[in-house]
């Protein structure tokens, strides 16, 4: 798409001269001396100019009145006005019809290049972010959710039921790596909010301390450290979609802060004495059983019925293996544009063993393994010696077995925790064994009270001082 400059101006000389000189400075410069003629120029023939001079009298009517109407139809462009009087009602109904300057004239040419130019920045920007939205939108539709497996149609139906409906707030549940992040982005992008912003929050890797701040915002002064004004996370997702991630590792006292700001569709930042509107679509994602957490105090019951108007649950990779037939050379196509690669071809040993394995990591470890796989293949075909899938049996531990291995705790290094989650679960662990009591947990971890204390404030934990 050019850079279109669309003049609409009514005297010959100067339109003459203006239009001489923006194609100096690289515009494609269309003109039109009436509304008329512009309006036809907008609208029928659909041109979509990067920037739009106008005069603001013409022989037909004020320009504002054109503005007026391109804005009811959604057009971009910013729009820049030349006047040969000033006039205070017609420069504030411009700005607030979102006219990017209102200029006097005459108008010297460096005033109004340097002018054009940041309307042409403005303008490109704008495009930019249209053609990004757009491209997410096509990105994450329904049919993102890849698999042939009756469990993957029904998820794919209920989601495009889901995005045509106005929901408020929408619970989705599966076992960590399903795609709960990508069911939130296709309800959001394929939604009727989608032209809004998507705010994703993950609730349990934030510490306790800063959550509330990021999430409501702080006024000057509120905390030490707070110098300026901050939007939280739901003020900044106005108009969109919010997905809290891992809402069960919401501390109790936010529980009851977030369900506020869900009903009341308000919040008040931190320190602040007035209260801001929020109109903003809710997404929680849990890989825990919040019915359980709920009858076991750790999670408000009001909360969870507020959030599960809807429900999605996401089924495991190891109940739907036909879909490994789409998803394999799927994620195999993805690392081959992004690492240069050319693997083409998968032996059917490989395919065996991934049909063996129970994959615990679901769809993030399969996605992990395919990536290992790719990269570090030299030929065409899927690199088979570097799949390092632990066998099925070893999957699940029988009774006997993990009754000896009480005072050991196992972590999944198949990519499906960070570096931050598995500190976190160490943690959160030794203290559950030794009841919450730190000096007892740092003498299980072998570290000393001190620097357990720093991480169980770190991570928001529950602990006896």
């Amino acid at each position: 798409m050019s850079d279109t400059l669309l003049l609409i101006e009514d005297e010959p000389l100067l339109s003459a001269e203006l239009v001489r000189h923006f194609r100096r400075e690289g515009f494609e410069v269309m003109t039109a001396a009436t509304l008329a003629e512009a309006k036809r120029l907008l609208l029928q023939e659909e041109v979509q100019p990067l920037v739009v001079l106008s005069d603001m009298s013409l022989p037909d009517g004020n320009a504002l009145d054109l503005l007026e109407a391109i804005r009811s139809e959604a057009m971009g462009g910013e729009w820049l006005f030349l006047t040969g009087y000033g006039g205070v009602a017609d420069s504030v109904r411009a700005l607030r019809l979102g006219a990017y300057d209102f200029l006097e004239k005459p108008c010297e040419l460096d005033r109004l290049n340097l002018v054009v130019a940041g309307a042409a920045r403005s303008a490109r920007a704008q495009r930019q972010l249209r053609e990004r939205a757009a491209a997410q939108n096509r990105r994450f539709t329904p049919a993102a959710f890849v698999g042939r497996s009756e469990a993957a149609r029904s998820v794919r139906e209920l989601l495009a039921r889901l995005a045509r409906a106005p929901f408020s707030t929408l619970l989705v549940t599966g076992e960590t790596g399903t795609g709960k992040g990508l069911a939130a982005r296709i309800l959001h992008y394929s939604g009727p909010r989608r032209e809004g912003p998507l705010v994703e929050v993950n609730c349990a890797a934030l510490p306790h301390e800063l959550l509330e701040s990021e999430l409501f915002g702080h006024e000057p002064g509120a905390f030490t450290g707070a110098k300026g004004r901050r939007r939280g996370l739901m003020e900044q997702a106005h108009g969109g979609t919010i997905f809290f991630d891992e809402i069960g590792e919401l501390p109790a006292d936010l529980q009851a802060k977030l369900l506020t700001a869900i009903e009341d569709r308000r919040l008040r930042r931190l320190g602040g004495t007035s209260h801001i509107d929020v109109d903003v679509q809710v997404v929680a994602a849990s890989n825990r059983n919040l019915s359980e957490r709920v009858q076991a105090g750790s999670f408000r019951s009001d909360l969870f019925h507020r959030i599960t108007v809807f429900t999605l649950e996401l089924p495991a990779l190891r109940t739907r293996k036909e879909d490994l037939d789409d998803l394999v050379p799927l994620f195999v196509a993805e690392y081959n544009a992004k690492a240069g690669k050319s693997v083409r071809v998968i032996p059917e040993p490989v395919w065996a063993s991934l049909r063996a394995h129970d994959w615990p990591g679901n769809v993030r470890e399969l996605r992990n393994v395919v990536e290992r796989c790719v990269l570090l293949s030299d030929t065409h075909t899927f690199a088979g010696q570097w799949l390092q899938l632990r066998p099925a049996a070893q999957a699940v531990q029988p009774e006997a077995v993990r009754a000896e291995l009480d005072d050991r705790l196992q972590l999944p290094l198949d990519g499906s925790l960070t570096l931050d989650e598995m500190e976190r679960k160490i943690v959160s662990e030794a203290l559950e064994r030794a009841h919450h009591n730190v000096t007892a947990a740092a003498r299980l971890l072998g570290t000393s009270r001190e620097t357990l204390r720093y991480r169980v404030n770190k991570y928001g934990l529950k602990s006896e001082d």
